[in-house]
């Protein structure tokens, strides 16, 4: 029986893509399916795609009939798909092998409407990961939104596909954030979305388009604030603080020590109380982030970009 129907959206991925359908294959909990949605790839990923589904007839390609990752993710409302629980991952992202267990067990709950786990960031293989995420002990709230997004990417979020549909799906105009957006019309309508402290998801990092990438997800989050405020949640000092903090360590893990640096001086300078709201983590990300800064490049990549 299938549970899980795991989004994949594809976008010239046929470098990284069979790590993540390896990872898929792995699972020890079997009742899945995977749609691997291509976005018009001119490279090898519908090959890729029809290798492994030749392997394992829960693969299947699918073309995407609009453009980006939010289209793709949409595709499902359309479908009405009759599985119980989506499961979102990026083409080159990689699961642990428990990851759809746990969150199986997870969903026996009916009062869970959506779930995520912890994250660690590498460059080239799992096996490098140094840093991972952290779950709050609570449920996920728009205010944890706003600060430091707990969930970090798609990725690492199942949901409802009951659920999902009732929200309408992703804003196919934002491009970046529209992951915070949608999970704050996701919370703000109701929605129980638990963390569990456990590991399941591999988020492969990429220094390529640092800047440009990080002013993009600042104008999306002006976007994801505005949805925010529609639900009467505002956002102060403190909590713009914890947002640059998440930047800068974005920046480190991403090999960017100057950019760290600048993330979290700001971030100190709009509120140091907000940014040192957890004092370990204020301490070594502003640590970092001067160490980054004063060091060759190449050493702080290895140093930071794991």
């Amino acid at each position: 029986m299938t549970y899980f129907s795991v989004i994949i959206p594809c976008f010239n991925a046929a470098e990284t893509l069979p790590q993540t359908l390896d990872s898929l294959r792995a699972q020890t909990y079997l009742g899945w399916e995977a749609i691997c949605i291509d976005d018009g790839s001119t490279d090898h990923t519908r090959t890729v795609v029809a290798h492994y589904a030749a392997l394992d007839e829960r693969i299947k390609l699918v073309r995407n009939i609009g453009k980006g990752p939010s289209r793709a993710r949409n595709m499902v409302l359309m479908q009405r798909t009759a599985t119980d629980v989506l499961a979102f991952c990026d083409a080159d992202d990689i699961w642990a092998p428990n990851k759809l267990a746990q969150l199986h067990f997870c969903f026996q709950s009916h009062s869970v409407d959506a779930a995520y786990g912890k994250i660690a960031f590498f460059t080239h293989k799992p096996s490098d990961a140094r840093t991972q995420s952290t779950v709050p002990e609570s449920d996920l709230t728009i205010p944890m939104l706003l600060a430091e997004n707990p969930v970090c990417t798609m990725s690492n979020l199942a949901v409802r596909a009951r659920v999902f549909q009732a929200t309408d799906g992703f804003d196919e105009q934002m491009v970046h954030n529209e992951d915070l957006d949608w999970l704050i019309r996701l919370v703000g309508g109701g929605a129980r979305v638990v963390g569990l402290d456990m590991l399941q998801t591999y988020y492969r990092t990429n220094p390529r388009g640092l800047s440009s990438d990080l002013d993009a997800m600042r104008q999306g989050r002006e976007a994801a604030i505005r949805t925010a405020k529609s639900f009467g949640f505002g956002v102060d000092d403190a909590a713009n603080a914890v947002y640059f903090r998440y930047l800068a360590r974005r920046a480190l893990r991403l090999g960017g020590g100057s950019s760290a640096l600048k993330l979290a001086l700001r971030g100190l300078a709009t509120s140091p109380a907000g940014f040192f709201s957890c004092p370990r983590r204020g301490v070594l990300t502003l640590g970092a982030a001067v160490c980054a800064a004063c060091v060759p490049a190449a050493l702080s990549r290895y140093l930071f970009a794991h």
